[in-house]
């Protein structure tokens, strides 16, 4: 799929909520502690990053990774109508109470759009269609109403649908491995062929996957963290998503959906 706008994070257009209303923890990923709704030390006042240029050398490759599928943007333009926190502080408090609440549903309409066009999930085009424009209207809510979303239910109901369409996409592939769930922490699958592969909420951490056919294999919630994804193939993949490939290791030679762009940091 082509990525569609309103999902791709817009940092310009964001009052910096990522860098407030999460918190965090000191450990590889980030250099200090931080409680939600207290601002990095690292935000400058024009909602900017004040060491974007070397968050990894800083201690905060954990930021570099973090994507909001557009949230941000979202709740400060629209939401919010570009009110920034500082200037209305009354407003902050529900402000970062909805951030993560809409990154949950901008989440859920990734991938509802990676799987909307197909052709083998035609038949359940008109589902993923009421569904887009269901969760798309929910987006567009007062912040009283976003507040009161019971995500788990919500994740629960397109879950369903999310599954009917990896099977219908991964039907075609004969043989095809089920991993979904597992610990494969430090697994070696160096050319591995997980071609149409069900790896939904499987633990990759530091695993080597390089050279493999991850072609058709379906990665929601996938642990990607360190993954050696050099030279892999991910083209087609179901689910994948850019906080994902920002977490794994990869270089020129590794293939990525359309609708992700290439991480910096990768060599």
């Amino acid at each position: 799929m082509h990525a569609p706008e309103n999902l791709l994070a817009d940092c310009g257009s964001c009052f910096g909520l990522c860098c407030v209303a999460l918190p965090f923890a000191k450990s590889s990923d980030f250099a200090v502690d931080k409680a939600a709704g207290e601002p990095c030390r690292n935000l400058r006042q024009d909602s900017k990053c004040g060491i974007h240029s070397t968050l990894r050398e800083k201690g905060f490759p954990g930021c570099t990774v973090y994507d909001c599928f557009g949230a941000g943007q979202k709740v400060s333009q629209s939401t919010f109508a570009g009110q920034d926190w500082r200037e209305q502080p009354s407003n902050s408090s529900e402000m970062f109470a909805v951030f993560p609440i809409m990154r949950d549903l901008h989440e859920l309409l990734w991938y509802l759009a990676d799987v909307r066009d197909r052709d083998s999930t035609a038949t359940l085009h008109d589902r993923l269609a009421r569904e887009i424009d269901e969760l798309e209207a929910l987006t567009t809510s007062v912040p009283d109403i976003l507040m009161s979303v019971d995500v788990t239910m919500l994740r629960s109901r397109v879950n369903e649908l999310l599954i009917r369409a990896s099977d219908l996409i991964r039907a075609e592939v004969k043989g095809k491995k089920n991993y979904r769930g597992r610990d494969m922490m430090g697994a070696k699958l160096a050319g591995a062929n997980l071609r149409g592969a069900s790896l939904r909420g499987t633990y990759l951490i530091g695993a080597t996957l390089r050279g493999a056919d991850l072609r058709l294999a379906d990665l929601i919630g996938a642990d990607l963290r360190g993954t050696d994804l050099r030279g892999a193939d991910l083209r087609g993949s179901i689910y994948a998503t850019q906080f994902q490939i920002n977490a794994a290791q990869g270089d020129l030679a590794t293939r990525i959906p359309e609708s992700l762009a290439r991480p910096s940091h990768w060599a």
